[in-house]
């Protein structure tokens, strides 16, 4: 199986990515839709988020109120830092089970969607990685302009992430989205699709389902031969 890392930034245009992929039938595991699932009301990460950061972050429903937590934890490291750590089990526990229901149903391709891909260590589970990558005057731009926010909000966002600059560098593919969607969708397919779609390595077709039934079927054979012969 190939797992394929794609992140960036806040509003750098990583969701339109994931879309691409999807349009072209390649599953996405979302890390985001991972973390709403397990910050929802009851949930053992619900419950430690209450207990370490009080009841004053519900809703009228005791759902946590995503845009009043979200002030709070992006304008104060620390505070960022403890939900991370608290999270951080239940986000890759819910990832891992997201990938192994891929594998079962014999997937040899997904993307693992994940913002914080490089700060979770999670690079080292995915190849190629994918960075979606704009200037900051763009991101900041395009920041305010979709949450209609206050520029010293979308900056705390901004700086509370890696920065766009140094993920490239440890990207095997970065995609430049200053421009135009078109121009999105060329990279998209002469580039990206390109390289994700190409045949997987042998380690890459080990780790998928087949590979494994591979094996397994081979294992079996080699078995029954060996008992053959010794019975002659």
């Amino acid at each position: 199986m190939r797992i394929v890392g794609l992140t960036g930034g806040i509003a750098s245009g990583k969701s339109t990515v994931s879309n691409l992929f999807k349009s072209h039938g390649i599953p996405i595991v979302d890390a985001d839709v991972v973390a709403r699932n397990v910050l929802k009301k009851g949930t053992g990460g619900w419950k430690k988020v209450v207990a370490a950061f009080g009841e004053d972050i519900l809703q009228a429903d005791g759902e946590v109120d995503r845009a009043r937590f979200g002030q709070i934890v992006f304008s104060d490291h620390a505070k960022r830092q403890l939900l991370n750590r608290i999270l951080a089990p239940y986000i890759s526990s819910g990832i891992f089970w997201e990938i192994a229901k891929l594998w079962m149903k014999g997937y040899k391709v997904i993307v693992l969607d994940v913002p914080l891909l490089f700060e979770a260590k999670m690079d080292k589970w995915t190849k190629p990685i994918i960075v979606v990558w704009v200037d900051p005057e763009t991101q900041l731009r395009r920041l305010m302009a979709r949450d209609r926010t206050s520029e010293e909000d979308a900056g705390n966002r901004i700086n509370s992430q890696m920065s766009l600059d140094l993920k490239r560098t440890k990207a095997d593919i970065v995609i430049d989205n200053t421009g135009s969607l078109e121009d999105l969708n060329e990279q998209f397919r002469k580039v990206v699709l390109f390289e994700v779609t190409k045949p997987l390595t042998w380690t890459e077709f080990g780790l998928s389902r087949q590979g494994a039934l591979s094996v397994l079927v081979s294992v079996i054979i080699g078995v029954l031969i060996c008992r053959k012969n010794l019975r002659w």
